[in-house]
């Protein structure tokens, strides 16, 4: 079994108080889930991530993964 490292993870995304994660993905993206709303939040933006963009995000990693 090989694997692949998708991006090397920044030091400035660390586990935040009330938060799950962060999440990172291939395109860059940097997530983290708030359990309290549902929601993915992305920082760069300070805004939550729609469900169907977050679904994107996941299929894309899906795709590279099952490469």
């Amino acid at each position: 079994m090989g694997y692949k490292v998708l991006n090397e993870r920044d030091a400035k995304w660390q586990p935040r108080k009330g938060l799950e994660g962060p999440f990172f993905y291939p395109n860059g993206s940097v997530l983290y889930y708030d359990p309290k709303a549902g929601q993915y939040w992305d920082p760069t933006t300070d805004f939550y991530v729609s469900h169907e963009d977050v679904g994107l995000l996941k299929q894309g990693l899906f795709d590279i993964v099952s490469r």
